[in-house]
């Protein structure tokens, strides 16, 4: 087996003792990742739409780091601080996985990191 620890300063530093990914027998697994802005650190305390995007977009530069990509993911498990807005992160999700999107699950969590709107994991294909 083998396994390799994934960075890139195209996505967020961990916030603590955690990987961005693990890429391992074929697959990525990606760290949640929440709306903070690469290089500058900072929470991105928009809509639920764009926190959704900065999630996914730090979700995205992982992979490539990984040398896949969001087309090669198999499963996703988004975290909700309230399945309020579960309607409008879904909207542009599905910008997101346009065809043939992923698995997935959507939790609404009691408190997510920093406090922000949404944490978002993701399982690829490496």
């Amino acid at each position: 087996m083998t396994r390799e620890v994934i960075s890139t300063e195209d996505a967020p530093k961990a916030i603590g003792p955690y990987s961005q990914a693990i890429k391992a027998n074929g697959f990525v697994f990606c760290s949640g990742q929440i709306p903070i802005v690469p290089g500058t650190g900072e929470i991105l305390n928009g809509s639920m739409a764009e926190q959704t995007r900065q999630s996914l977009s730090n979700i995205s530069s992982v992979l490539e780091a990984a040398g896949s990509s969001l087309s090669n993911v198999v499963k996703v498990t988004v975290f909700l601080k309230d399945m309020d807005d579960f309607g409008e992160m879904n909207e542009e999700y599905a910008r997101w996985f346009p065809a043939d999107p992923p698995a997935r699950a959507a939790i609404q969590a009691a408190r997510l990191p920093r406090d922000v709107g949404v944490e978002i994991e993701a399982i690829a294909i490496a």
